[in-house]
């Protein structure tokens, strides 16, 4: 990409600033994305445009979104400490400390050691998630990064474009959904779908073209008639009509098991209007000029969606015989629709941040709380439970709103109330009739717990009943306080039945040189701990087992790897610092400070100028440049990591 077509994006961008925020410090903006491109001179896209086409283009979406002046620098120096030598403390210096947070938010947990990729991806959202907890511009950056990633993904092998599709369908799309972006959410869905099923993919869109064919003007008609009858009654309004994204179809497709020609609402129409009172006017005169589907109707102004999102959805047969869905909302409800959290952006309105965003955000707290403890797999897994978009609206006695997953007993219900409700519980009366514990709630129920203080607590039972990782969690702290010698037995009992099912003798775990290894792989102080945890739920024992069979032949490979780098004469190598180095027995051994290399990255030495052996990260800037010169490659040699 040459320089002026650089010039040309920076100007665009800088247009868009203008437009969404007209009070922005250019200079200080300009001043970001020189240091970004500065940091980022040595580095290219997989397209082979200079890096800062990336961070420029995040920073853009962004400033769509009208986000602050510190929201969009933080955009553009999003991915320097990750992939420069740039530091927060850099950043904090010369852009304020509010930037340098940001920019911490959005960083990966690079270089920390995990003992799987689950783990890292883990790590890494609950770093994220925190951030986001204390301030908002952090996943709106990372939403931006992400949907601009996904925007040139053919650049990338397919097995890439498979892994980051599946991570942004299964996280950023229902975070997305979450945080109110729709906008963001389809997009993302949508591009995920097209690599991970390009098969159904270009089956819907030929079948999308198909039917756009026959019904050519249909769009436009209803438009039209629409709007020429709502003006007539003196509202003003703004109509627009639109195809359903491929995601949406597809999903309908495949979890309902329907054709194309059987969704029903490919055709949608938005009628956004002045006020309230407008938006149930409207919906009167839409069922007046065409026939309601009966149980198609939803109210989300008088019940919003928890991610803020208010509208009118009804769907109609038109005088085609074709069935549409017609969404009816105000403008400030179709920009929350829109950019969600975004569009509530506090920083330029002169609320106090801090208060609102606690207020807001307050799910995500009690998310991470409730998944404190929890490894990977059930992390990622609860994640997925709180942010998706199924879920049913039930009332307490008094009429508030409760929100719960799809499929939610009243088990779940009492325990999203308090802990104590969920504890005491002794049976539920749903709209004034008894019904079991394992009751599935409907939209609109009326839900009433009844509670004894003389109840014994949760029973096991209840585990495999609960849908919400909230009252799962709350049941397993339960048992985790209340009956830990009994946790202990039933889990000692069910991890060695497993080991014995596995072929694993328990002798092979408890040796001195293994025991150290596998409770640091399964993260427990002890035997006892990990017996506890399987006791109440914290992890079962085929997992625990799983990961053990894993970390033996880890061990078992490691110790053949470290056999096999001898010295010359054939005596077996001794470690410095915890390093091997190939044919060179004993010598002194550093760690380059460039790179800081820890165990576990894949490091190569440099034989220095009478200072031993340096040892750097291969991915580092130094050891690149060196071994491009035919006079240095020479001195560097193969290092290995030892066991200790």
């Amino acid at each position: 990409m040459t320089d002026d077509l650089l010039k040309e994006k920076y100007e665009k961008f800088e247009a868009v600033v203008l437009e969404n925020n007209p009070t922005a410090n250019l200079e200080r903006i300009r001043a970001a994305y020189e240091f970004a491109r500065n940091a980022h001179s040595s580095q290219k896209r997989k397209d082979g445009s200079p890096y800062i086409v990336h961070p420029l283009a995040a920073a853009e979406i962004v400033a769509e979104m009208g986000l602050d002046e510190d929201a969009i620098m933080a955009a553009l120096l999003h991915d320097v400490v990750e992939d420069t030598s740039a530091t927060l403390e850099d950043i904090s210096k010369l852009f304020g400390p509010s930037v340098a947070a940001i920019v911490d938010g959005v960083t990966k947990l690079s270089r920390v050691q995990y003992t799987s990729k689950e783990e890292q991806q883990v790590e890494n959202l609950r770093k994220m998630l925190m951030a986001m907890a204390k301030d908002i511009r952090v996943i709106i950056i990372k939403m931006a990064d992400r949907l601009h990633n996904m925007r040139t993904m053919e650049y990338q092998s397919a097995e890439k474009q498979a892994e980051k599709a599946l991570e942004t369908m299964e996280i950023y799309a229902p975070l997305a959904h979450r945080l109110g972006m729709q906008r963001i959410k389809w997009e993302l869905e949508d591009r995920s779908i097209y690599y991970l099923d390009p098969i159904g993919y270009a089956e819907i869109q030929e079948g999308l073209a198909r039917i756009l064919k026959g019904n050519e003007d249909f769009l436009e008609r209803i438009q039209e008639k629409i709007s020429t009858r709502l003006k007539e009654l003196g509202i003003e309004c703004t109509v627009y009509g639109r195809i359903k994204h491929v995601y949406s179809i597809y999903r309908k497709m495949y979890s309902q098991n329907k054709t194309l020609s059987e969704v029903l609402d490919l055709y949608a129409f938005r009628v956004i209007v002045g006020d309230v009172a407008d938006c149930y006017n409207v919906l009167g005169y839409i069922h007046e000029m065409f026939r309601p589907l009966p149980g198609h109707f939803k109210d989300y102004i008088r019940t919003p969606k928890p991610n803020m999102y208010q509208s009118l959805h009804t769907t109609v047969l038109g005088s085609d015989g074709i069935p549409f869905e017609v969404q009816i909302r105000t403008w400030e409800m179709h920009h929350t629709a829109e950019y969600g959290v975004a569009a509530h952006w506090k920083y330029k309105q002169g609320v106090n941040k801090k208060t609102a965003d606690e207020e807001k955000f307050a799910w995500v707290r009690r998310l991470l709380e409730a998944q404190q403890d929890a490894d990977a797999q059930d992390f990622v897994e609860n994640l997925k439970i709180d942010m998706f978009s199924d879920e049913v609206f039930v009332f307490t006695p008094k009429g508030d709103v409760v929100n719960l997953p799809a499929g939610a007993t009243p088990i779940d219900f009492a325990y999203n109330i308090h802990s104590d409700i969920g504890n005491h519980m002794i049976g539920a009366i749903v709209n004034g009739r008894i019904v079991p514990y394992n009751h599935v709630l409907q939209n609109g129920d009326i839900v009433e717990v009844l509670t004894s203080k003389s109840a014994k607590g949760p029973s096991r039972d209840w585990l495999g009943i609960v849908k919400s990782p909230v009252a799962r969690n709350k049941i397993r702290q339960w048992f985790k306080k209340e009956k830990r010698e009994e946790n202990i037995a039933h889990g000692k009992e069910a991890f060695e039945a497993e080991l014995k099912r596995a072929l694993i003798p328990m002798s092979e775990i408890t040796r001195e040189d293994v025991l150290p290894k596998i409770l640091a792989r399964l993260k427990f102080p002890s035997l006892e701990e990990l017996y506890a945890a399987i006791g109440y739920g914290g992890m079962s024992a085929q997992k625990a087992v799983n990961r053990i069979r894993d970390e033996l032949r880890t061990i078992e490979r490691s110790k053949k790897k470290e056999e096999e780098i001898t010295a010359p004469a054939g005596k077996k190598l001794k470690p410095i610092h915890g390093i091997l180095v190939e044919g060179i027995d004993n010598c002194l051994v550093k760690f380059a400070r460039c790179c800081s290399p820890v165990p576990g990255d894949p490091a190569i030495g440099y034989i220095t100028r009478g200072f031993g052996v340096s040892v750097h990260r291969k991915d580092c800037k130094n050891y690149l440049k060196s071994i491009a010169d035919p006079e240095e490659a020479g001195r560097w040699v193969k290092v290995t990591w030892a066991n200790s």
